[in-house]
C-alpha cells in the first residue's frame, strides 16, 4: 500500500465515521469518505462479519472479491450489536465520532439503540445516513431493499437489453454504487454545512428514489412521450451512431456525436459520400427517425473492414472509439498499469491479492490505497482500548462473552 505525503492532509482528515452497514451501497458509501481521509471504523458481527465475506471468491480465509470490492481504506471491529454491553460500546464511538452510517431493516436501528434521535441526544451535532429501500415515510417503508428488485421496479430492466429479447439486468448492482455515492454526496454536504451552522444532519437514501433517479432522460422521454420507450441494446436510443457494431474481426466502439462526425465517418473512414446526399440522414433527428434504414448501410460497410482499420480511420478522422474488451484484458492492460487502477496487497495467510484503486486523483495525485480490505476484528482491540479506554481485562471479558 502507498503512503499520502504526497497529498497529505487528505481532505478528510480527522473526521470519523462509524459504519454499521453492510453488503454494498453503505459500505461504497464509507469507503468513498475512506479514500478522501476519513477515519472509517466498520463494524461487524463477531462471528460471520459482513455478508460480503462469504460472496464472490475467496482470496483469504475472510476476505472475498465482493468484500474487497467496498472496504478498502477502513478498520474492522466486531460487535455484537444484540447485546446490552454491544450496544453500549456502539453508543460511546458514535459519541465520538462525526458520521453514522446504517441500513438495517427499517426500525432495527431503533431496536439496537442506535436510531437517529437516539444518537442525536448523545451528539448533537451528529451526521447521520441510513439506507433503505422504499422511502422511510411511506406505505413500503419495511420492505426490505434488493438492488435486483429495485431495478426492475424502477424500470431500468426495461430500458436495458436487446429490441427482440426481454427485459435485462445491468451487469453490476448500479442502484446500490448509485445509492451510495448518492450518501456520500449528501454526507459531504451536510459536514460543509456543519462548519457554518455546527448543525448535524439525518440523511435518507433508498434504493427506489436512487433507482428512478438513473433513468435519467429515458425516465423523461417515457413521461414526454406518455408510454414504454423501446430497447435498443447497446445502441443509443437517439443518436446515430453510437454504440456497439462488428467489424470483421471483432466488436469495437463508434461514437459519432454531432453532424460533422458524421460527414467525416462517411467519407474519411467507410468511404461512403453518398450517404450524405440522402436528405433522411444529413441531421441527427433525421438519422434517429430513420435508423431502420440507415444502420444496415453503415453496419454493411463495417463488417467489410477490420477493427483495426476501423478504429484507425476514426481516430485520424476525429471520432470517439474503442475497442470492446474482457474485465481481465482491461484489468491488465498498459493503460490500467500506467493509470494505477490496481494494486495488490498480501493477504494473512500469504498470498497475493489485488483491490482497485480510488478513482479520485488530488493535484495530479491519485488518492492512495492507505489500508487493503481489513481482516475481520482486526482493529478491535487498538480501537476499543484506544479510543474508549477498555482495559485488557475488559476486552478479554468482551470477547469471553461473545460480544466482540
Amino acid at each position: 500500500m502507498k503512503n499520502s505525503s504526497s497529498i497529505a492532509p487528505l481532505p478528510l482528515e480527522g473526521v470519523r465515521v462509524l459504519d454499521l452497514s453492510r453488503v454494498f451501497a453503505g459500505p461504497l458509501c464509507t469507503m468513498s469518505l475512506g479514500d478522501l481521509g476519513a477515519e472509517i471504523i466498520k463494524v461487524e458481527h463477531p462471528v460471520r462479519g459482513d455478508d460480503t465475506r462469504d460472496w464472490g471468491l475467496h482470496v483469504s480465509p475472510n476476505r472475498t472479491t465482493y468484500f474487497n470490492c467496498a472496504n478498502r481504506n477502513k478498520r474492522s471491529i466486531t460487535l455484537d450489536l444484540q447485546s446490552e454491553e454491544g450496544q453500549a460500546i456502539a453508543r460511546k464511538l458514535a459519541a465520538q465520532s462525526d458520521i453514522v452510517i446504517q441500513n438495517f431493516k427499517f426500525g432495527g436501528a431503533e431496536k439496537l439503540n442506535v436510531g437517529y434521535e437516539q444518537l442525536k441526544a448523545l451528539k448533537p451535532d451528529l451526521i447521520y445516513c441510513s439506507i433503505s429501500g422504499y422511502n422511510r415515510h411511506g406505505p413500503e417503508a419495511a420492505r426490505p431493499g434488493y438492488d435486483l428488485v429495485v431495478q426492475a421496479e424502477a424500470g431500468l430492466m426495461h430500458i436495458n437489453g436487446e429490441p427482440d429479447q426481454p427485459p435485462l439486468k445491468f451487469g453490476t448492482s448500479v442502484v446500490d454504487m448509485f445509492t451510495g455515492m448518492y450518501a456520500a454526496q449528501a454526507i459531504l454536504a451536510a459536514l460543509f454545512e456543519r462548519q457554518k451552522t455546527g448543525r448535524g444532519r439525518h440523511i435518507e437514501l433508498a434504493l427506489f428514489d436512487s433507482g428512478i433517479s438513473i433513468t435519467a432522460f429515458h425516465g423523461l422521454e417515457a413521461l414526454w412521450r406518455g408510454q414504454d420507450l423501446p430497447r435498443y441494446g447497446n445502441n443509443h436510443p437517439t443518436i446515430i451512431p453510437y454504440g456497439v457494431y462488428d467489424a470483421a474481426d471483432g466488436p469495437m466502439i463508434v461514437a459519432v456525436g454531432n453532424n460533422a462526425q458524421f460527414n467525416r465517418f462517411c467519407t474519411e473512414v467507410i468511404q461512403r459520400p453518398d450517404i450524405l446526399q440522402d436528405e433522411r440522414f444529413r441531421t441527427n433527428v433525421g438519422r434517429s427517425e430513420h435508423r431502420a434504414e440507415l444502420l444496415p448501410i453503415l453496419k454493411e460497410e463495417m463488417i467489410k473492414r477490420s477493427r483495426q482499420e476501423m478504429l484507425e480511420a476514426m481516430s485520424a478522422a476525429g471520432i470517439p472509439c474503442g475497442e470492446v474488451l474482457g474485465l481481465h484484458e482491461t484489468l491488465n492492460s498498459e493503460r490500467a498499469q500506467q493509470s494505477g487502477n490496481v494494486e495488490r496487497f498480501q493477504t494473512e495467510d500469504g498470498r497475493e491479492a489485488h483491490v482497485l484503486t480510488p478513482p479520485y486523483r488530488l493535484d495530479g495525485d491519485r488518492l492512495p490505497v492507505r489500508m487493503p480490505p481489513p481482516v475481520l476484528g482486526e482493529a478491535t482491540d487498538e480501537i476499543l482500548g484506544g479510543l474508549l479506554g477498555l482495559s485488557e481485562e475488559d476486552l478479554t471479558r468482551l470477547r469471553a462473552n461473545g460480544v466482540i
